[in-house]
């Protein structure tokens, strides 16, 4: 019997692990949603937690409004045209009401499930990335733990939300860019050793950077450093920049149809999304303690939802953000202050309400907190040891936070990294391992 599961869990064929891992993935997480009822989504405050803004965009679009009323209740029907949110999971959202209907149990566990596909999908990335930048035994057990483990799947159970998709796509994209660098490949002959990437696989680049535009612009501060990092070998090649040329215009035919449709219905370049002065205010605003101040939000708030409706979701966000602007230069230690407290959260923890038991708490903040104190810990051992991408991967625990210290932070935020946390705390625990094999042998 011992032997069947070590067969299962690691078998010899490297083809058919990776698919392993993932049905195992998926149908791990669609069992716990179905049977643990996640899908069953409170309908308290009008189906709001169905999807938040992006449940009542996907609502209007089915019924007629377009895309529009982000806030909209039993109160205030309709609030407007919006770029509150990019139009990825809005429009996933909208298909599925479609289909199944408006903020329907059917609609909410089809949407779980495809939460599922990508979550489960992942599991297959971080093995490619894993298995080519460390070995076989930190790929097995750094996929098989985002399979498997609980804090891993959460997103994908239990909120219909981009995080899944955004995680799966970025994760691709880092597997993407190790196989245009070579990273882990065969040893090939000196004469195609540095032979630039092919024009294909530039494409796919800029698809996949395009569709994480549409599903989650904040990582979109990564992009530079990651092209510049395929291309590093091959300055001063023939032909170095036809295929970002390539990549670049794949990546602006994504994006582009959103900007111009925000350009004909606000009249102003809104290239992704359009809610920064907001978010800057109920980050940075009077009061402000490091995370957003949800009783200024235009769904918590009436009076705000009554100002947003009327003046229309760009005057509104301008004038959000010039009172942010003013606060902050008027008040830079306090600013200051919240940043540090959000680097704190996003590393830390995020704190949740007090009526919560202290145990529940604790015992999260501790879970949150030690993953990752692994994965930064792995990282620096990665880097000591010069690990191949190591670099690359330094550069995204830097960047993909750094929109998120600055406005307001929320845990679900740091899902992106959490593959490549995951990869880095298991190379180190891996790393202790054979130190202390290395030890008792000297011994």
């Amino acid at each position: 019997m011992l032997d069947r599961l070590r067969a299962f869990f690691n078998p010899q064929d490297e083809r058919t692990l990776p698919r392993r891992i993932f049905w195992v993935g998926f149908l791990v997480r669609v069992l716990y949603m179905t049977l643990a009822h996640t899908y069953r989504i409170r309908v308290a405050e009008d189906h709001f937690q169905f999807g938040w803004e992006a449940g009542r965009i996907a609502r209007a679009l089915v019924t007629g409004y377009g895309y529009s009323d982000p806030f909209a209740n039993e109160y205030l029907a309709h609030t407007g045209p919006t770029a509150w949110l990019p139009p990825l999971y809005p429009l996933l959202m909208a298909a599925v009401f479609r289909v199944f209907g408006v903020f329907t149990l059917k609609s909410a566990w089809v949407l779980l499930a495809i939460n599922s596909v990508f979550s489960a999908a992942t599991a297959v990335a971080v093995w490619e990335i894993a298995v080519r930048c460390f070995n076989r035994r930190v790929a097995l057990w750094a996929a098989w733990l985002w399979a498997l483990y609980p804090a891993a799947m959460q997103y994908a159970v239990r909120w219909p939300w981009e995080m899944s998709v955004t995680t799966a796509l970025f994760a691709f994209t880092l597997v993407l860019a190790l196989r245009m660098r070579g990273i882990g490949d065969e040893p090939r002959s000196s004469r195609t050793a540095h032979h630039e990437p092919r024009s294909g696989p530039w494409l796919l680049f800029g698809l996949l950077w395009g569709l994480i535009a549409l599903s989650n612009s904040t990582l979109l501060l990564f992009l530079p450093v990651c092209g510049a990092w395929i291309l590093l070998p091959h300055l001063g090649a023939p032909r170095t920049y036809l295929g970002p040329f390539f990549a670049a215009l794949v990546f602006l035919a994504c994006v582009a149809p959103w900007t111009l449709r925000n350009f004909e219905v606000f009249h102003v370049f809104i290239p992704l999304r359009g809610n920064l002065g907001a978010e800057m205010y109920m980050g940075n605003g009077p009061g402000s303690y490091g995370l957003l101040m949800e009783n200024y939000h235009p769904f918590q708030d009436p009076v705000q939802l009554r100002l947003y409706a009327t003046m229309g979701e760009v005057r509104y966000v301008a004038l959000r953000g010039a009172q942010a602007d003013a606060f902050i230069a008027a008040h830079p230690a306090h600013f200051a202050a919240d940043v540090a407290r959000r680097i704190y959260f996003f590393w830390a923890g995020v704190p949740h309400p007090s009526d919560e038991a202290w145990y529940n708490e604790a015992g999260r903040t501790l879970n949150y907190a030690f993953l990752s104190l692994a994965g930064l810990l792995g990282l620096g051992l990665a880097l000591r040891h010069r690990v191949p991408a190591a670099g690359l991967f330094a550069w995204a625990f830097l960047l993909l936070p750094v929109s998120y210290y600055l406005v307001t932070v929320n845990a679900r935020f740091r899902h992106p990294l959490e593959p490549l946390i995951c990869i880095f705390g298991v190379y180190l625990f891996q790393s202790a391992e054979r130190s202390r094999c290395a030890s008792k042998g000297e011994r």
